[in-house]
């Protein structure tokens, strides 16, 4: 099945002159859904790791699956102030300001390999951030894997020390 032929491309959203890549017809298919989770499990084979994290929002929508397909827990990391517990975080810089993500404090055991899921590289910034607090806190990122990744804004630069997948690339 090609993911790329369900996408929906929007034209100038959020602002004029950006050509939004939107997934949400992925997610109103039940087949397609479980196909693209497929694609990323299979990216991920030969991986050895213990956990997913996913960062807010749509790192959730796919992190979860994922994690129940594959049989690991899941980490959901999420934009400062929105987790109950003791929490460890990191701030980053954007285009456009700046942003900080968290997760709490006990998620990670020292030694600990983790995978990132994402649903899109674009920049690079939020998925370098959250590899350093997995790093921070004594995790192993063991890889990372993308539903897009948005070849012409260089995000993978950022990320050249990791084992990278990206199942659609435009």
């Amino acid at each position: 099945m090609d993911l790329r032929t369900i996408i929906r491309d929007v034209p100038d959203f959020p602002s004029k002159g950006i050509l939004f890549r939107d997934i949400t017809p992925i997610l109103h298919d039940p087949a397609v859904l479980r196909e693209s989770v497929r694609q990323m499990a299979e990216a991920l084979d030969g991986i050895e790791f213990d956990l997913i994290a996913g960062p807010e929002s749509r790192g959730f929508i796919f992190g979860m699956p994922l994690a129940y397909k594959l049989h690991k827990g899941f980490i959901p990391v999420r934009k400062a102030g929105k987790l109950p517990h003791e929490t460890v975080s990191k701030s980053y810089d954007l285009e456009y300001g700046s942003a900080t993500i968290e997760m709490h404090a006990d998620a990670i055991t020292k030694g600990q390999r983790i995978v990132i899921v994402d649903d899109l590289l674009a920049t690079g910034g939020t998925c370098q951030a959250l590899c350093e607090l997995i790093e921070a806190q004594g995790g192993i990122v063991s890889g990372i894997v993308f539903l897009i990744e948005l070849e012409g804004l260089n995000g993978r630069a950022l990320l050249d020390k990791y084992r990278v997948a990206s199942i659609l690339k435009y």
